[in-house]
């Protein structure tokens, strides 16, 4: 019989929190267990193991993830979206290390198609990109470049990488610019004969 008190939604809540506190990688059944006051097998009535909770936790933070990019570029366009979209990026990733590291989790294809935050994410950015008018295959090519731009960034910013005398905050403000001025002057793409 299931532990009083214990679904799959306090599961992943709990999760949520060891792995902004503790590291995406501290994440375990048996620390969840734990915290809990209960045996691992307790949990096991919930979730089928550590991948499954895993991915539980990727598609709970993809969605938190999302709501807040989408929030921050509601009824925002151009420029001001990229800016908004970028702090919102950052901001998350800075702010909840452990959460962000599990945005990034490989999935496999039937989670993921099942995932309205990891779809979302998308949405968000290709909605950003789209008065930057690029076709494709550019505008893969800008995503990509928008989120390995953020992903380093942030991950750089969370180990305390930067030491350079520039105040983080102008060095990023700059390389929004920065973004903004090379999607609008996006180069074309190549004919090759």
């Amino acid at each position: 019989m299931p532990r009083a008190g214990l679904t799959p939604q306090r599961i992943v809540e709990a999760a949520v929190d060891l792995v902004d506190t503790a590291g995406l990688d501290r994440l375990s059944v048996s620390a969840l267990a734990r915290g809990f006051g209960v045996k691992d097998a307790s949990l096991y009535s919930h979730i089928r193991g550590l991948a499954d909770l895993r991915a539980r936790l990727a598609v709970h933070c993809a969605a938190e993830f999302a709501d807040r990019i989408g929030s921050a570029v509601a009824g925002r366009s151009g420029r001001d979206a990229l800016a908004a979209f970028a702090g919102a990026y950052r901001d998350y990733a800075v702010s909840h290390p452990g959460r962000y590291a599990a945005t990034q989790l490989e999935l496999p294809p039937e989670v993921l198609a099942g995932s309205p935050g990891h779809a979302a994410l998308v949405e968000h950015t290709y909605l950003l990109l789209r008065p930057y008018a690029l076709a494709e295959p550019d505008g893969t090519d800008a995503v990509r470049l928008l989120r390995s731009t953020f992903h380093g960034f942030a991950a750089l910013e969370a180990t305390g990488a930067f030491h350079a005398a520039r105040e983080v905050p102008a060095s990023w403000n700059r390389i929004v610019e920065a973004l903004h001025t090379l999607l609008t002057n996006w180069p074309p793409t190549p004919t090759h004969p």
